[in-house]
């Protein structure tokens, strides 16, 4: 596919191959700059969506110059051209226009003044082919780490322990029990459920959300359309198993509540009821997939840094030590934990684990800084260009808990704290998110030490994030020392 330079003297247009994509493959994507009705030349730049910039060659730990979490080439960036361009710019991906927002001011704005242009949801083909617009609007806490790192340091991966007892979470609340953490039904679902966020971040998928009628035959859409297939199989056959010993007077879980209500209506011949099982199998799937990995991503983050900068381990620590003692934490101890409750932001704050937010889409035509954006126009509110402002945060590219502290050392809010984004589409699970890794955080400070693996260093311990949709830690193992 080629682009070919358009003769409208005011466009300048270049073919431009898509970083990451397999050997072979390619994308040209145009980029230009919009300002009050007339259209600029733009920098030539190679763009991808989702979070697909992790070159460790260029990668720099906080406190240097550069941001830690955007790593490629500093002029491939949306951070970087928003410098440039302004807070207001156009992208092309392929043909799709694309409009980015950038800065707390200008996204803050968008959604929250201007919630209703803003607000509509912006379906990508590999998320349609996946839902098809489908769907509706601690006593076991220390069971996910072996029991060996109780007294010994082996070296451990956090992804599967933390992944496990984030999900364990939600199979509470959906079907009113916990799965054992060696059941191979459950091992199955998170193992499926990873790899799909996972590849759904992978440049290829981007370039068929890009393309879709011309490379549908990509393999990694058709590993996740398996395994989405296989996790509503699984789905629908634990649904059946709580249909059978449904009890209308007792409801057990999410699943039971839905049950309920769709009897309800069918017994009240409700026409056009969104209680279907079609919806109930997909909302489940939605609920396991957007609660999982946003905040094992969040708690992975944590560990690390908390290895990374063993000073201010020992600070939460003792915190944790002199408030909470040998009881376990509960979510009222947040207000007497202010330090504790500022790391805790500021993993949030510099993880970073949702960069590119969940794109938006305008629902009428509207001129917002003086730009005229057009009905139906995917928006970008680049999340990374808020939590990383230089004009909110004092130093944005460290790992840096006084961001959230008073000079008495007490707990303060930040407006451009926004990993959750904001207006409409702010992420529906943020308290139940805020309250899972709250606990979490403490409970394993409380009992666990974190530091880095026999002979590797904390300056050793590699910040770069992986390739996904989200933006998790790279791989890597951590001990963890009882501090019983």
């Amino acid at each position: 596919i080629c682009v070919k330079e358009k003769t409208h003297p005011s466009i300048f247009c270049t073919p431009l191959s898509l970083r990451g994509v397999s050997r072979g493959a390619g994308a040209y994507l145009q980029l230009t700059f919009r300002v009050r009705g007339r259209v600029q030349p733009g920098q030539v730049a190679s763009l991808s969506q989702g979070n697909t910039e992790t070159d460790s060659t260029h990668r720099k730990t906080p406190g240097q110059e550069s941001n830690p979490r955007h790593s490629c080439c500093k002029a491939t960036t949306l951070p970087t051209l928003s410098k440039k361009y302004g807070s207001v710019f156009t992208v092309y991906f392929g043909p799709k226009k694309v409009v980015v927002l950038a800065g707390y001011r200008t996204v803050r704005e968008a959604l929250v003044s201007n919630a209703d242009e803003f607000g509509e949801r912006e379906i990508t083909p590999m998320f349609a082919d996946l839902a098809k617009h489908r769907g509706m609007s601690r006593s076991k806490l220390l069971q996910i780490f072996p029991k060996v790192l109780m007294n010994h340091c082996k070296p451990f991966n956090t992804s599967c322990p933390t992944n496990n007892a984030t999900s364990n979470i939600i199979a509470s609340i959906v079907f009113g029990s916990r799965f054992e953490y060696d059941d191979p039904q459950f091992r199955g679902l998170i193992s499926r459920i990873t790899e799909n966020i996972k590849i759904s971040g992978l440049a290829e998928i981007q370039l068929y959300n890009t393309f879709p009628r011309l490379v549908g035959w990509i393999k990694s859409r058709h590993v996740i359309l398996k395994n989405a297939e296989t996790t509503m199989r699984k789905i629908k056959d634990l649904t059946q198993k709580l249909k059978e010993t449904l009890n209308p007077q007792i409801c057990r879980g999410l699943i039971d509540c839905f049950l309920i209500q769709k009897q309800k209506d069918e017994d009240s011949c409700v026409k056009d009821t969104q209680f279907t099982e079609e919806n109930l199998l997909y909302t489940v799937s939605n609920l396991f997939g957007a609660g999982t990995d946003t905040t094992a991503a969040t708690l992975r983050w944590g560990l690390l840094l908390m290895a990374k900068y063993p000073q201010i381990q020992d600070q939460v620590q003792e915190e944790l030590t002199r408030v909470v003692g040998s009881r376990e934490v509960h979510v009222e101890d947040r207000k007497n934990l202010p330090y504790t409750d500022a790391v805790i932001h500021e993993i949030q704050r510099l993880g970073n684990i949702a960069p590119m937010a969940i794109p938006h889409k305008t629902s009428r035509d509207v001129t917002f800084h003086g730009y005229f954006i057009k009905k139906g126009t995917t928006v970008i509110p680049l999340l990374t260009s808020v939590l990383y402002d230089e004009s909110e945060w004092e130093s944005p590219h460290t790992f840096n808990p006084s961001h959230f502290l008073d000079k008495e050392g007490r707990f303060i809010k930040r407006d451009a704290f926004l990993p959750f984004s904001a207006g409409r589409r702010v992420c529906l699970g943020e308290s139940l998110a805020r309250m899972e890794i709250f606990l979490f955080f403490t409970s394993l400070l409380q009992h666990f030490r974190f530091i880095p693996p026999p002979g590797v260093s904390e300056d050793d311990l590699d910040l770069t994030p992986a390739v996904g949709f989200t933006s998790p830690p790279s791989p890597h193992e951590l001990c963890a020392i009882s501090r019983q």
